[in-house]
């Protein structure tokens, strides 16, 4: 059941009037160069109508260079049109859902454009006008870029609401709308907003790759993942050729704990991204999922491949999925040493260094090594401190509760199990007061999953089993905390739950490498052979 939806419920009129499509039920061919239906009528010459409309649709998909280079051909072939130059200044802001700001030389790019489009607008409608200024609203005014975001997303709600009839202003305000969204505010009530205006139209235009993708988007959250299925299911096959389009699913997938399903569609996305860097986001998405069935192998070899490339080549989101996806590897399978010796990348973003740092604190905690598990923890206080100068709370958060959970292994390690505790709970606690950042598939160890391992060391298994079970409310089909909550049971005493938590792990793990210890565990408990 949703959370209550506390925002009220604009453009009636704008659903009521959308005309309707036909839904195209079935599957594109594999390879086919297919993004959608878009439909984006224009004051631009007829020739190129089509084109700008193919070009909105990558636009649509994330597929930032080939929608730049689609809309600079739309202005090649009809100098005079406006949209084409608000194309161009929209794809420099890149993906708005990660709430960054773009580099600066983007920003200036998408002036340039801003300039000409206004320009070239003194012909055209005051609809496309209010269009070009809506996209403006990103790059000037305020310094602060989440207060450009803002501006952006008020412009877009006005056309909206001038223009109820246009389709494309309620998914642009409905995608700014979501990207906007706090992530502390776990009623998720802007996201829910944009879904009340979306999903009426996506139930008319079945094959729009912008409504499957932000319905997406306001679903990606455990408590109302369920809901955003339909969309998740669907975006693949309306826009196969777009890599961004064949990740987009995983976030449902992840969230729900279809393991499978997130592998074979984060699978399909990397091998058609054509910039084999960029491919690092769904292969982080695929090393998640494989070690949740045990599949040990398979997540160590799409490591392998991203360690093909130079470290220093990924900086951004793209470094964090790199890093993210070593300490992973490591952790997961509960190899501290590994992850104690993982390197620190150079020169990256401070939540970047943090994944590096985290995981060789508790990785030098739990193999004996306090002292340099303190030293990290001192350098994870360091991070928080510059995320904070920047003003990004959020990631801020994030590094915080990293710190406090390795420095509960710390104190452990150091014979203070109050204090351990005691940390311990206030990182899962901060942990849990933001939701997560769309570029990770989930933290690399759960600060209350690690609350949990504590308690099962300390020989409380009965609130070990609350804490792995919390775990699982948020982050459903891990296998770590599955594991953990079975154990746990056992130790209590509480049979019948340890079958039932024993039983879903060997179903969860069926195909998981023969040397997995867990599935053997739960096939001794349960006396299979």
């Amino acid at each position: 059941m949703r959370p209550s939806r506390v925002l009220p419920i604009v453009a009636i009129g704008l659903i009521m009037a959308v005309r309707p499509a036909v839904a195209r039920q079935h599957e594109h061919p594999a390879g086919q160069d297919v993004l959608g239906t878009v439909s984006f009528p224009t004051s631009c010459a007829t020739d190129v109508q089509k084109p700008f409309e193919r070009a909105v649709a990558m636009l649509h998909s994330f597929w930032f260079e080939q929608a730049e280079a689609a809309f600079a051909e739309v202005a090649t072939r009809d100098p005079g049109c406006a949209m084409a130059y608000w194309g161009m200044a929209m794809t420099f802001w890149g993906n708005p859902m990660t709430r960054a700001a773009p580099a600066s030389a983007r920003a200036e790019a998408a002036l340039e454009r801003v300039a000409k489009a206004r320009e070239l607008a003194r012909g055209v409608t005051e609809r496309e006008r209010a269009w070009i200024e809506a996209a403006a609203a990103l790059y000037e005014g305020p310094e602060d870029h989440m207060a450009r975001m803002r501006l952006h997303e008020a412009a877009m709600r006005r056309v909206m609401e001038s223009h109820p009839d246009d389709v494309e202003a309620a998914i642009f305000y409905g995608r700014a709308v979501i990207a906007n969204a706090p992530p502390t505010d776990l009623s998720f009530a802007r996201q829910l907003h944009a879904a009340e205006v979306m999903e009426p139209l996506f139930a008319k235009q079945a094959d729009h790759p912008g409504l499957a993708h932000y319905i997406i988007h306001a679903f990606d959250a455990p408590p109302i993942a369920e809901e955003g299925l339909a969309a998740a299911r669907r975006y693949a096959s309306i826009a196969p050729a777009a890599p961004h389009a064949l990740h987009m699913p995983s976030h449902i997938f992840t969230r729900l704990g279809y393991w499978t399903e997130s592998i074979e569609t984060n699978a399909r996305s990397a091998q058609a991204e054509p910039n084999p860097d960029a491919a690092v986001h769904p292969m982080d998405y695929m090393v998640y999922a494989y070690l949740q069935l045990g599949r040990d192998r398979e997540a160590g070899d799409v490591v392998a491949r991203a360690r093909q490339n130079p470290d220093r080549y990924y900086g951004g989101l793209l470094g964090y999925n790199f890093a993210a996806m070593r300490a992973r590897y490591a952790l997961e399978r509960n190899r501290w040493a590994e992850a104690a010796a993982l390197p620190v990348p150079g020169e990256a973003f401070p939540y970047v260094t943090a994944i590096s740092r985290f995981a060789r604190a508790l990785g030098s905690a739990r193999s004996g090594s306090a002292d340099a598990a303190r030293s990290e923890v001192e350098a994870l206080a360091t991070l928080r401190d510059a995320l904070r100068q920047q003003r990004d709370e959020y990631w801020a958060t994030v590094v915080d509760a990293q710190r406090l959970a390795v420095a509960a292994w710390v104190a452990r390690a150091e014979g203070d199990d109050a204090g351990a505790l005691r940390l311990a709970r206030e990182a899962a606690d901060l942990e849990e007061t933001v939701e997560k950042h769309p570029v990770t598939p989930g933290p690399l160890l759960p600060a209350r999953e690690l609350e949990a391992d504590l308690l099962l060391e300390l020989g409380r298994p009965a609130e070990a089993l609350e804490s792995y079970a919390k775990t699982l409310e948020r982050e459903p089909g891990r296998a770590r905390a599955l594991f953990g909550a079975a154990r746990a049971a056992e130790l209590a005493g509480d049979t019948q739950q340890a079958r039932r938590r024993y039983d879903e792990l060997l179903t969860l793990m069926a195909g998981a490498d023969p040397d997995r210890p867990e599935p053997r565990a739960a096939r001794e408990f349960l006396g299979r052979r």
